[in-house]
């Protein structure tokens, strides 16, 4: 492999996939992870992840010798930092990744570099990792080509989204957002806007904080509609006939690394200002509450009327349809809150998507549904659509299963 020209710091769900789309173009690109294994995976051209065209992407990749990975950085023109911003506290957003991916190549920045954060931030962490850049490196000061440039894909439909959907980038200067336009403009056919730092950041946690205002709206009517016993998704559907009306769907809650995180950044730094946010991810957390507490009632209920415990299944950990990703799953929340009032009931766990999990033992999705007495709808995987359910069986869809 030549010199790198770029370094990609963070080779999960996102970063993966942009080192794939950067190396596809005859870019040389250097990966960098803190997981062995994860380096070891793509050295081979293999893939950890489950995401559509990736696995080809990475296998010709590095096949060609445009990818490489490794758990250090090296010297490069460009550095990307496409690391994790999880929770600390209560949750309060921690840049700690952040900071030390960009404290590993601190020593290594040269005058001219251009280094672009696109991990989710809260706003100023673009101003606070120049500043760290500069405190130790003082003598670089004002002659790196710093900007945030968020993504906004789809799991799922990475590979297409990365190319075809407009970015927003955010420089600290004009130079810098001028600098990462050029960058991107080689690898995105979406249109490429430019702002500060600032409202870049702002507006990647605006976009997911008003999917989850919405989706919270939806889960609130499915609520409603519960004790009014109405059908909510026959509602929805004929309230979307306005043409001015366009309500989404109702699910067991909100997860993910995006929709279900997002907010808390807004609302950490600005608590008084964002109620409607805040109180959106109380409705959606809430939602993942309640529909365990749905199955543990239906339990209950059989009990009492057939005298014997039920066989369970629950049907999907996934925190989208067709996906393999559990992070922030409201569907593996509510898995962990039913086992955990178990009583010798018989529980089958479903996840299509994966072959294997540390906690749950899982079950094909067909024996599942055949052995179970109350089959819990938790995530609408294309493979639960063409499930025929006896009428003997206790059926709970949360997600829209016979929508």
């Amino acid at each position: 492999m030549s010199n790198p020209e770029v370094v990609m710091i963070g080779l999960g769900y996102i970063g993966l996939p942009t080192a794939a789309l950067i190396a596809k173009n005859k870019t040389f690109v250097h990966g960098v992870d803190i997981n062995s294994e994860v380096v070891e995976t793509i050295n081979k051209g293999e893939v950890h992840i489950v995401e559509p065209e990736l696995d080809d992407a990475v296998a010709d990749a590095v096949r060609q010798g445009y990818l490489k990975a490794s758990t250090k950085a090296v010297s490069a023109d460009t550095y990307l930092i496409v690391v994790p911003t999880p929770f600390k506290n209560k949750n309060e957003p921690d840049i700690s990744f952040v900071e030390a991916a960009t404290n590993a190549i601190i020593p290594i920045l040269k005058a001219g570099d251009l280094y672009i954060i696109e991990s989710t931030s809260p706003i100023g962490t673009t101003e606070k990792m120049r500043d760290l850049i500069y405190t130790n490196r003082p003598e670089l000061k004002d002659k790196l080509l710093i900007a945030y440039c968020p993504e906004r894909v789809l799991p799922g439909n990475v590979m297409y989204e990365l190319v075809n959907n407009d970015r927003v980038i955010g420089g600290i200067d004009e130079t810098s957002s001028n600098k990462a336009y050029e960058f991107y403009r080689k690898y995105v056919k979406g249109s490429l806007h430019k702002t500060n730092a600032r409202t870049a950041e702002m507006c990647k946690l605006v976009e997911n904080s008003s999917r989850d205002v919405q989706i919270a709206f939806a889960n609130e009517l499915s609520l409603i509609c519960d004790k009014a016993d109405i059908n909510v998704w026959e509602l929805i559907n004929l309230a979307n006939k306005h043409p001015r009306v366009n309500i989404l769907q109702p699910g067991c809650g909100v997860g993910g690394h995006c929709i279900a995180v997002d907010p808390y950044f807004i609302v950490a730094d600005y608590p008084m200002e964002s109620q409607i946010i805040g109180k959106a991810r109380e409705i959606n957390n809430y939602k993942s509450f309640w529909c365990a507490e749905k199955v543990q009632t239906a339990k209950l209920e059989y009990e009492l009327k057939y005298g014997r415990k039920p066989n369970i299944a629950i049907m999907g950990l996934a925190f989208k349809p067709n996906i393999d990703d559990l992070r922030e799953s409201p569907a593996k929340y509510i898995a962990q809150k039913v086992l955990q009032n178990a009583n010798n009931e018989e529980y089958y766990i479903v996840e299509p998507n994966i072959d294997t999990h540390k906690v749950f033992k899982l079950t094909d999705y067909r024996v599942a549904a055949e052995k179970a007495d109350i089959i819990v709808f938790l995530v609408r995987h294309k493979e639960f659509l063409t499930l025929e359910c006896s009428s003997e069986k206790v059926v709970l869809d949360f997600c829209g299963i016979n929508k």
